[in-house]
């Protein structure tokens, strides 16, 4: 597992980009709870980019056959640390905003449609 990425995913890169494109202007891990993918610190807009195997997605989520046991407990503890990560991020006053992976690969358009929408406005710097 020690190779498996935690930043700077491809479906990560790939809204960091037309993000950064459309003129947004955001922090990368910055330090508040959950170290969120993208942060825009000014309009307080959090933005996870989670993982279909990772984080349970209901449509492609897949549990291993082998060591069952651990990778349930393992698998139900993320969805568990996502939903306190977002209820602590919600109580001091943060938008967040939740992406399947594969909700940016296939409609990019409307993720960033999505975050410049919590946004406000067409620009934001951090």
């Amino acid at each position: 597992m020690s190779r498996i990425r935690d930043r700077d995913t491809k479906p990560e890169m790939l809204l960091r980009r037309a993000l950064w494109s459309r003129g947004h202007r955001y922090r990368v891990r910055f330090p508040v709870p959950g170290r969120p993918d993208i942060s825009f610190i000014h309009a307080r807009v959090a933005v996870f980019v989670d993982g279909c195997f990772w984080h349970g997605c209901p449509i492609h989520a897949s549990y291993p056959k082998s060591n069952a046991p651990f990778w349930k407990t393992k698998l139900k503890r993320n969805k568990e640390r996502d939903a306190e990560v977002t209820q602590a991020l919600m109580e001091a006053g943060w938008t967040v905003l939740r992406f399947w992976e594969h909700q940016v690969d296939t409609d990019l358009g409307w993720v960033v449609a999505t975050v410049e929408q919590a946004l406000g406005r067409g620009g934001d710097t951090a």
